[in-house]
C-alpha cells in the first residue's frame, strides 16, 4: 500500500474547510480501511496568504486529527506557486500525491479509481471533467477556446483537465528540475512525461464562500500559461511585420504608378487610416514582444516562488 498526501491550496477558505474536512475526513477513513492506501496518509491544506481565519482553521484541524496537517506561506503567491509548494513539501513523505481544490468541486469519488489506474501503472493521473453543462454560456465558450487556442499554440495540455491530478514520488522528483517562475503546471505535468492515464469526473458546485477565479484571473491565467509555453505569439508578430512590409512595397509601388499616370489625389483618410492601423499593429506587437522580454526579467532574477514558514504534519 502506499501513503497517499492529499494537497489542497487554500486562499480565504474559511467558509468552506469545515465542510470539506468532514468529506475528506470519511473519504480517507474509507480508503484506509479497505486497505487502498497506507494508514499513514495525509490531507495537507495550503495556506496561501489568506486574510481570514484559514490558517487559524488548518491549525485547529491538526491538532484534533493526526490525518490533518498544514502548509503556511509567508503571503499571497497564487494558486500554481502555492500548489507547486504542497506538492513540493511533502515529496519526500508521500508515495503518491493528489492535488485538488478547497471548495469540493472536484469529485471526491474520482480518487478511488485515481488510485486504481495508479495500481494499474500511471505515474499520472488527470481529473477531467466529462462535460461543462454546468458553467454558464460565457464561461464554458473562454474554457473551450483556451483549450483551443493551446493546442492550436502547440501547448500540450489535457482537455478540460484543471490541476486534479494523482502524481508518483518520481513525478514530483522530476517536478523539481522545471525552475520556472512564470508557472504553469497545467502545461509542465505533460512535459515531465511517464506513463499517464485519465480519470473523468462530474464537477459539483461549489458548497459555500466565492470563486477565487474571477474573470480577470481566468484571463490572465490564460496568458500566462499561452506566453509560458509557446513562442509562436511572438513568431506571429514576425509574420505579420513581413506581411505589412509586402505590403507597403506593393502600395509604393502602386503609388509611384498612379503619379505617373497623373491620377493623384487628395489622400487625407488614405494616410491616416493606414497610420492609424500601422501604429495600432505596431503598438500590439511591442506588447507581446514586452510580455515575453517581462518574463525572461522575472526569470532572470530567480527569486523563490514561494516561502514555507510553517509545516504542521503529524509523522505517524
Amino acid at each position: 500500500m502506499e501513503k497517499l498526501y492529499i494537497v489542497i491550496p487554500c486562499y480565504n477558505e474559511e467558509e468552506v474547510l469545515e465542510k470539506t474536512r468532514v468529506e475528506l475526513k470519511k473519504k480517507m477513513d474509507i480508503l484506509i480501511q479497505t486497505k487502498k492506501i497506507d494508514k499513514h496518509s495525509k490531507v495537507i491544506f495550503i495556506n496561501d496568504g489568506s486574510k481570514d481565519k484559514t490558517w487559524e482553521l488548518i491549525q485547529k484541524f491538526y491538532e484534533e486529527d493526526k490525518l490533518f496537517g498544514g502548509i503556511n506561506l509567508s503571503r499571497n503567491r497564487g494558486h500554481q506557486n502555492a500548489l507547486l509548494a504542497g506538492l513540493l513539501t511533502v515529496k519526500e513523505d508521500a508515495d503518491i500525491v493528489i492535488s485538488m481544490d478547497a471548495d469540493l468541486q472536484d469529485d471526491i469519488d474520482a480518487i478511488d479509481e485515481m488510485i486504481e489506474k495508479r495500481r494499474n501503472g500511471a505515474d499520472i493521473v488527470y481529473g477531467v471533467r466529462n462535460s461543462r453543462k454546468k458553467d454558464s454560456f460565457f464561461k464554458r465558450t473562454t474554457a473551450q477556446g483556451f483549450y483551443r487556442v493551446m493546442r492550436m499554440l502547440g501547448v500540450d495540455v489535457i482537455y478540460n483537465h484543471a490541476d486534479y491530478r494523482l502524481t508518483s514520488r518520481r513525478v514530483l522528483d522530476s517536478l523539481v528540475d522545471y525552475k520556472e517562475v512564470n508557472l504553469f503546471l497545467r502545461g509542465i505535468f505533460p512535459l515531465i512525461g511517464f506513463k499517464s492515464d485519465i480519470v473523468y469526473y462530474e464537477r459539483g458546485e461549489r458548497i459555500a464562500g466565492e470563486s477565487k477565479y474571477p474573470l480577470g484571473k481566468m484571463l490572465n491565467f490564460a496568458w500566462d500559461g499561452i506566453t509560458s509555453f509557446s513562442v509562436k505569439p511572438i513568431r506571429l508578430v514576425l509574420n505579420v511585420g513581413i506581411l505589412i512590409l509586402i505590403l507597403s512595397f506593393l502600395m509604393i509601388f502602386y503609388s509611384i504608378i498612379q503619379k505617373m499616370l497623373g491620377n493623384t489625389v487628395d489622400g487625407w483618410t488614405f494616410i491616416v487610416c493606414s497610420l492609424w492601423l500601422l501604429g495600432g499593429i505596431q503598438m500590439l506587437s511591442l506588447g507581446i514582444i514586452g510580455e515575453y522580454i517581462g518574463k525572461i526579467y522575472r526569470e532572470a532574477k530567480a527569486r523563490p516562488r514561494y516561502l514555507v514558514t510553517d509545516y504542521l504534519v503529524s509523522k505517524n
